[in-house]
């Protein structure tokens, strides 16, 4: 009788507390899904795409998704199998991973906050390849004018930046229709016109005019400069979406 309670206990014995359990398998599993998500949207950006330029091969949206979902993936799958199947060393080496992952964002982080200028020209030099590539590369063009109409700005430091483009380049010698110009993403909206339609005309020659000139018409506004001023009115939120990020980083890791 003490024998078969004894293999009963040993049968039902578990290293890991089955609240822990069940709750790491459901947020792993969630988030395996959503890498898996993650992944093939990336893919099919990337394929849907006529032509790949090497210069934007980095910071290419469809490229950084892809490495995202796949790292979320390989951590997610560790903690998701290693919790379903109580394995040591693959929830030893989910917990190594989200360690290292939330390490090296918090270290981002405190070298973002204390050294802000070259931080500010690391994302400027981003910003400067995306408008040089404008036209060459669709993800780069959309998420360009995405930033601008929601942040209200234009270029990085200011709208004469646009001159990086080939296309909207301001010097004598260019030969586009689209010279001295700016994206329609930089133009302010007219009261009263339909959002719906489009006008992309609206910046052209824009550059030839002085700051004073084109408030009304565009946002004269860099988005270095706006991106500051929305983070410093909302703290709030920013510290609420870096601690929801990192929350569960940490309880999953310990």
């Amino acid at each position: 009788m003490d024998r078969e309670s004894n293999l009963n206990r040993a049968e039902t014995f578990s290293f890991v507390n089955p609240w822990i359990r069940y709750f790491l398998f459901f947020f792993s599993f969630l988030f395996w899904v959503f890498s898996l998500l993650i992944v093939g949207i990336g893919v099919y950006a990337k394929v849907q795409k006529a032509t790949t330029v090497r210069d934007t091969f980095l910071i290419d949206p469809a490229v950084i998704l892809i490495v995202v979902g796949v790292v979320m993936f390989f951590i997610t799958f560790c903690g998701c199998i290693g919790a379903l199947r109580e394995n040591i060393r693959l929830l030893k080496t989910f917990s190594f991973t989200l360690t290292l992952v939330f390490l090296i964002q918090l270290v981002i982080a405190v070298l973002g906050f204390f050294h802000s200028d070259q931080t500010r020209d690391a994302l400027g030099k981003f910003v400067k390849k995306a408008i040089v590539h404008y036209r060459d590369d669709l993800d780069l063009q959309n998420l360009m004018d995405y930033i601008q109409k929601e942040f209200k700005c234009c270029g990085w430091n200011n709208y004469t930046d646009w001159s990086w483009n080939l296309y909207f380049n301001c010097s004598q010698e260019n030969p586009s229709s689209e010279r001295c110009a700016v994206p329609y993403s930089c133009c302010t909206p007219v009261p009263g016109e339909l959002q719906t339609v489009i006008n992309t005309m609206c910046g052209f020659g824009i550059q030839t005019q002085q700051s004073q000139e084109v408030d009304g018409s565009i946002f004269s506004v860099g988005c270095a400069d706006r991106a500051v001023l929305w983070i410093e009115s909302h703290l709030l939120l920013v510290g609420a979406l870096t601690l929801g990020l990192a929350l569960p980083q940490v309880t999953s890791s310990l």
